[in-house]
Parts: C-alpha cells; structure tokens; sequence
C-alpha cells in the first residue's frame, strides 16, 4: 500500500454515499488583507465585536489544569439556570449551539426520516440531515419571512422526527412570534428544535414554550457573550430527556477553561447587556443608513441585517471585499434570491467602513 499521495484510495470508497451540504464560513481578514492588500473588517461572521468581559482574561491567566480532561461544573448549569430561569435538572452542555444541535439529531434522527426546516435559515441544519441520511423537507418563510404555519404544519407526516425554528432566524434577523411556535409545538408529535443563538439581541424569546415536553431550547455564548472561540453552548430540555443527551453527546464536549470563561460572562452580565445596547442601536442606525440609501433592508432582532443588494450580491459582496469590508453573501442559502446579503453589526468604526465601501461602490454602479 502507497503511503501519502500514492495511488491506492480504496480507503475512499467506504465513504457513507451521502450527499453532504458543507458549511463554508467566508473569508478571513487575513486572507482579505493577504490577497487586496487593503486593510479589512469583518462584517461576516455575527461575532461581538467588543469580546466578552475582561474578567474573561483573570481566569485564563489563572488556569493551570491543561493535562487533565474536563468535567462539568455545577456552578456553570445553576447560572444558567438562574439568567434563563428554568430547573437545573433540564440543562445540558455542549460544543457550541451546533454540538447540542448534533447530539439532537443523534437522539431522534435515523436514516430516511424526516426534517421539516423553514428556509431560508441556518444551513447546517442541512448538513446534519445529509450527515444522517434524513430527508429534508423545506417550507418556504412567507414574504417578510416569518413563519408559515399552515405550511410547517402540512409538511409534517409520521416520518417528521424534527422541527427546526430558529429565532431570530439567521440570516434574516427577524424573530418569530411566539404564538407562532406556540401552534407549531401544540400541533406536532415530534421534538422542536428553537435555535436562539441571538436572543440576547431580541426584545423576545421563546422561554416560555419551555413548559411542552417536546420543546428544546438551544443558546450559545458565541455571539452576546463574546465567547464564539471557546465553543460553549447549551440546551434546555425535558428533564427525561437529559440521560438521552448525555448518551449520545461527546464525554467531555466543553473544556473546564471554556466553562470557567462562561461562568465569569454570567456573573458579569452588565458588560454583556451593555455590548448588546450598543451593537442594537448601531444595528438601528446602519438600518436608518441603508434606507436612505434605498436599499432593500428588513428589521432585524439580531446582530446583523439582511439585505437586497442593487447588484449580483456574488459580484457586490465582492466589490466590498475590495474595499476592505466583508460582509456574507447569501445567495446560497436555500430560499434565498441571488440579491441575498447579510451585514453583522461591528463597532461604529467599523461600520461607517462598511457605509463609506457602500457608497464608494454605488458611485461606480
């Protein structure tokens, strides 16, 4: 046998036939910087610009216990379960909102079985369907993107082992309506799934859906909190639904730095409502720039603001890039047009960056 590089592949084919829909996160500032030579910001990605509270920066310089595996701290689920208000015992941990997505589909979805998911979203909820040979079944959003009911609701069949909300929905920022979700989960046999990574940005969640059993609630400190390299999120779940999770999840999904760094963000939420006071009112103000500009924009519940740009948003995003700005195009997110573009709020500076590159690219439409 050949070693690396050489011709024998069999290994290739025991790959699982499946028809995978990989998640590709854009491009970098380095790789921007790298390949225009212009100086760049990162408009892309949906990260809190400010980080998350210094005291995040004491517990990393204190921590020593790198040789040996994690183990979750109690301390961690009894914050949580004080900031969301629910028992303890319904908590669950794990390797960003996406790991505790992942241990879901290993709880309820087998192959052939069916995923009914509103688009345009998130799309790695694609990509977990393909991963476990589920079949998709897409429901188109109504025209301001909220929810079609009716239509969610005829999709559903005995085969739906899932339903999958995200609110705020990503990437067109609006959150749905409580009562909404509510029809949904009082109408269906099967778990639904309510992504609320960007909540904290919301002036509402859907916490209170929490009293179905068939409700599952995830969030993340990746975006409010600051903490998006550290990979620590968490569910709420019926409490007979934990020992599932904890079967299937990874044994030690989140490190013990990582849920250090996540406690210090809980005890210190001031700095945190602070950071999403002035990410919201930046993102009201870049929502008031964007319309005097005549663009298509929507209103928006998260940290970033879906648009229509006036041109191919392929070519548009990538005038941009030229320009030093990075911003998603979404062209390729299932349910979305090719004008589909997606701005995250940065800091002010950042911003008016993202503004002037606008302006310097409708000049030259």
């Amino acid at each position: 046998m050949e070693g690396r590089g050489g011709k024998d592949r069999k290994v290739f084919g025991k790959l699982r036939k499946v028809e995978v829909v990989e998640y590709k996160s854009g491009l970098s500032v380095e790789e921007v910087e790298r390949r225009y030579g212009v100086k760049a910001v990162k408009l892309a990605s949906n990260e809190n610009p400010y980080g998350p509270t210094p005291r995040v920066y004491d517990v990393l310089k204190k921590f020593r216990s790198f040789n040996t595996y994690p183990k979750e701290l109690p301390e961690l689920k009894t914050a949580i379960a004080d900031y969301l208000g629910v028992e303890e015992n319904r908590i669950v941990l794990g390797c960003g909102s996406d790991g505790v997505m992942e241990s879901v589909f290993k709880m309820f979805v087998d192959r052939g079985d069916e995923v009914v998911i509103p688009i345009p979203t998130f799309s790695y909820y694609h990509t977990l369907a393909s991963v476990y040979s589920a079949k998709v079944v897409n429901v188109e959003r109504r025209e301001d993107y909220s929810l079609n009911v009716e239509g969610i609701l005829n999709a559903v069949s005995d085969k739906t082992k899932l339903v999958i909300i995200c609110s705020p929905n990503n990437p067109t920022g609006n959150a749905e309506r409580v009562e909404d979700v509510k029809a949904i989960v009082e109408s269906v046999d099967c778990p639904v799934f309510i992504d609320e990574a960007y909540a904290e940005f919301s002036d509402w969640n859907m916490l209170s859906l929490l009293d179905y059993e068939n409700v599952i609630v995830s969030r993340t400190f990746s975006k409010a909190f600051g903490l998006a390299n550290l990979r620590v999120g968490y569910g709420v779940m019926h409490e007979d639904l934990v020992r599932y999770y904890k079967s299937v999840t990874p044994p030690f999904p989140v490190s013990t730095l990582a849920q250090l760094c996540a406690l210090e963000c809980l005890r210190d939420l001031d700095y945190m409502l602070k950071c999403v006071k002035t990410i919201k009112s930046e993102r009201e103000r870049i929502y008031r720039e964007l319309k005097r500009r005549d663009i298509e924009v929507y209103k928006s519940q998260a940290n970033f603001l879906f648009m229509k740009s006036p041109i191919k948003a392929g070519e548009f995003v990538e005038e941009l890039v030229k320009r030093g700005v990075i911003v998603r195009d979404c062209s390729n997110f299932l349910g979305c047009d090719d004008y589909s573009v997606r701005v995250s709020v940065g800091k002010p500076d950042e911003n008016n960056a993202f503004l002037r590159a606008l302006d310097d690219l409708l000049s030259n439409l």
